[in-house]
């Protein structure tokens, strides 16, 4: 305390708020007029002297800035408005704060950060042009990858006449790897559309479990061929009845499953329902719903005792864009399917995370809501 009594010892503040980096008015609530600035207002807006703006109305020289020196100080926020000098035009950041019928409002020119702002939003919009017509041109994309399959296992299959093993080993190389191609072009569509926002959400009531169990089924074979024992404990929830989209949880809850049974060779999966408390919700990063109570959420919780994923295979795991650069091409599937488990999630108020560890498995826990109200319906 004596140290900040001594560093701001025969400072006259006003003379302090002359030289801030920020310019600095001094407004008159009710008539809107500036009262005092600062040096760098002088310097932002272009001014002869600071003195220049005693007795000019606010809205002069930032466009509705008493309008928005109101909403700043009612909710103590900075906001972002126009303002014009000699004909150039450029963007400020305004903070206010009421003192005794004047505002004090404190500008800064964030121009160059808005135009920064501006181009990623160009950018991110045109990622989602590019990646609306991927996804509506699939179909096209994948019909002759689904006739070479077909044709090859017909070959195989001794439809096209009798054919050596010489023949049929190729055969199979080219339906196994028709097979790889056709898997990963889905998945990459699949995660198109999602990034697209060209996926509408359906929502409605369904029995979350009955959801699971179908899901497991659709992996019947696959689970059997590496004789995994798949178990489920719906035993910690207080109803099996959720709100939700239906098809997006299947779609997330397949891409995880899918990922669970490669990465376990032998061993156990198991599948978990808890309704979280609110404090783990928070913990997760996402704001309860008003008059939330214990059962507002639902925690999903996938678990295998597989091999796990190295440090450097879980660092960008949900942004498919970060595998680019490396040769793997399973991280890269692996990544695509759960970015749009990512997207999904995200699209239903949730969140999405993982735990693993080399050898000992993989633990994946989805977090959403599931009461109807708490998801924002698409316009």
């Amino acid at each position: 305390m004596n140290f900040l009594n001594n560093l701001f010892n025969g400072i006259n503040m006003k003379d302090a708020l002359l030289f801030l980096p920020d310019a600095v008015f001094i407004v008159e609530e009710e008539t809107g007029k500036i009262l005092w600035a600062n040096n760098r207002a002088a310097i932002i807006f272009e001014a002869t002297d600071r003195e220049d703006f005693v007795g000019m109305n606010f809205n002069d020289i930032v466009a509705q800035g008493m309008s928005l020196a109101y909403q700043s100080s009612c909710r103590d926020v900075s906001v972002i408005g126009g303002a014009a000098v000699n004909d150039k035009e450029f963007f400020v950041e305004l903070s206010a704060n009421m003192l005794e019928n004047q505002y004090f409002i404190t500008i800064r020119d964030v121009t160059e950060m808005t135009n920064i702002l501006a181009q990623a939003e160009k950018t991110g919009r045109l990622n989602k042009d590019k990646n609306l017509m991927l996804s509506k041109l699939s179909s096209e994309f994948k019909s002759p990858v689904q006739s070479i399959l077909g044709f090859s296992q017909a070959l195989n299959d001794g439809l096209g006449g009798e054919i050596n093993d010489k023949q049929r080993k190729y055969v199979r190389i080219i339906n196994k790897n028709a097979t790889e191609l056709l898997y990963f072009m889905d998945k990459f569509f699949e995660f198109a559309q999602v990034e697209s926002q060209l996926y509408q959400k359906h929502m409605g009531v369904f029995d979350i479990t009955e959801l699971i169990q179908n899901v497991i089924r659709e992996n019947e074979v696959t689970i059997a061929t590496k004789k995994l024992n798949v178990t489920t404990n719906f035993e910690n929830i207080a109803s099996k009845s959720v709100y939700s989209d239906e098809n997006a949880l299947k779609i997330v809850l397949q891409n995880i499953l899918e990922i669970s049974i490669k990465l376990t060779e032998i061993g156990n999966i198991s599948v978990e329902l808890f309704n979280p408390t609110l404090e783990d919700v928070v913990e997760m990063g996402i704001a309860p719903i008003k008059s939330a109570t214990e059962t507002s959420y639902l925690l999903i919780r996938i678990s295998d005792n597989g091999i796990g994923l190295q440090e450097n295979d879980v660092e960008g795991i949900f942004e498919p864009y970060t595998q680019l650069d490396k040769t793997n091409k399973k991280n890269l599937v692996r990544s695509i399917s759960l970015g749009s488990a990512k997207e999904l999630v995200r699209a239903l108020n949730g969140a999405i995370w993982l735990q693993t560890e080399v050898m000992k498995g993989t633990i994946f826990s989805i977090v959403i809501p599931i009461e109807n109200g708490a998801i924002p319906q698409d316009e």
